[in-house]
């Protein structure tokens, strides 16, 4: 019997065991999954909670309650895959042999790597929001602020869920203005690209939406320290951003045991071919999701578009077959805006997002690069979609691949979005 073992139950890996368990036979296959609690988070829930629009509990299941029967979920925390003997070893001396693996561990914040982050102010004036205590901590702080300087800040690329940090500036401008504060608070976007995002078109347009929504954007800041004394970011330029409130993407990394295993690059991220998604270092290797090194975001759509190439490849690579299946880099991303709306972007490796329609040319329903509430509830609806369609390996209406039906090129000179006037509210 052939044993295939993956590491990490999170949304790459339970899609991964639950759509190969249906065409993996019992008696010719075992399959295991190790990850190290048995708390699955639906981490795009995270964005909401500091507003108040998430409760915690509303982000979080067992795992063992998303992974279909006849799986092995074992809990537990990951020493180091050895790869000449095929085995993995955990902390507390439990090794797993296998014939072949998957790594699918994601991504995790670092703050630790960033000198002043952690220390006295972590949790009290820094805070960060990609994880479940970060979010919960900062909904708490935001209940009683009383208004000041905050800064939406990322340390680096890659981080999972490129547009959370933007996400996160928009509705502090709206979560504001509900309340009624907002001429008490001054919100700055700190970033490290040259501009609001990765994209050119999709750059332009957010950037805009940050300038009508009076929020300061402060480009290619690449942070060296944060002085704790006077609450500033100062960049390796020298620049100095002062806060009051920050709320930071610390630098996102791999998992330690890939970097120990000598099959990651210096961020821990293993090495893959971006189209077939197996190890560029070994050939019962393949990697899934975040914690794949292939030039994408880290967003839980690529997870999803990634995973249906992979189980094509997969099945054809174990039957000794050409793997002819060629993940395009497709993603998608709906991007909250506040007040009940958000804008919605199509792109992979080659094809920068460009306005239409989607899915379908003409009707729809979302509109790429545009801000409309039928895109806020494609937003919502995910979350049902994630837990009922996406985690079980169940179909959805959407191809893998990037098509260009219902996109238009861009113009010579990009068109602007119409932004709801954010004035007097």
């Amino acid at each position: 019997m052939k044993h295939l073992v993956v590491l990490g139950a999170g949304t790459a890996g339970t899609m991964v065991v639950n759509r190969l368990r249906k065409r993996l036979a019992n008696d010719e296959w075992r399959i295991t999954v190790v990850d190290q609690d048995d708390v699955h988070n639906y981490q795009p829930g995270f964005l909401f909670i500091p507003f108040g629009s998430y409760e915690p509990a509303d982000v979080v299941r067992p795992r063992h309650t998303v992974i279909h029967d006849g799986v092995d979920l074992v809990f537990g925390t990951i020493d180091r895959v050895t790869t000449k003997e095929s085995t993995v070893r955990l902390t507390d001396g439990r090794e797993f042999s296998y014939d072949y693996l998957v790594i699918a561990t994601g991504t995790s914040p670092r703050p630790d790597q960033t000198p002043g982050m952690l220390g006295e102010l972590w949790r009290h004036s820094i805070y960060d929001f990609y994880t479940y205590d970060g979010a919960v901590s900062l909904a708490n702080r935001l209940s009683d602020w009383k208004g000041g300087r905050l800064v939406v800040h990322i340390v680096d690329m890659p981080i999972k869920c490129p547009v959370a940090p933007l996400e996160f500036a928009f509705l502090a401008d709206a979560f504001f203005h509900r309340l009624g504060m907002r001429d008490r608070v001054e919100i700055c976007y700190v970033t490290p690209l040259s501009g609001a995002f990765t994209k050119p078109a999709c750059s332009q347009v957010l950037g805009s939406m940050l300038a009508d929504r009076n929020i300061a954007l402060e480009t290619d800041f690449a942070v060296e320290r944060i002085n704790v004394d006077d609450k500033t970011l100062v960049s390796y330029d020298e620049r100095q951003v002062p806060f009051d409130l920050l709320v930071t993407v610390p630098l996102n990394m791999g998992a330690d045991f890939i970097g120990r295993s000598g099959i990651g690059d210096d961020l821990n991220y293993v090495r893959v071919d971006k189209h077939t998604l197996l190890s560029t270092d070994c050939d019962n290797i393949f990697a899934i999701g975040d914690a794949a090194n292939i030039p994408t975001s880290k967003a839980g759509s690529v997870a999803h578009f990634a995973t249906e190439t992979f189980v094509k490849n997969f099945l054809a690579h174990v039957a000794g077959q050409p793997m002819t299946a060629s993940f395009d880099g497709h993603t998608n991303c709906y991007i909250e805006s506040g007040d009940g709306k958000a804008v919605l972007i199509d792109f992979n490796y080659d094809t920068q997002p460009l306005p239409g329609r989607y899915p379908v040319p003409k009707l729809g329903p979302f509109r790429l690069l545009e801000e409309t509430r039928v895109n806020h509830w494609g937003k919502l609806a995910f979350r049902w979609m994630y837990w009922n369609l996406l985690l079980p390996g169940r179909p959805v209406p959407v191809s893998a691949h990037m098509s260009m039906a219902g996109k238009t090129e861009i113009p010579t000179q990009p068109q602007e979005v119409s932004h709801a006037h954010h004035n007097g509210r």
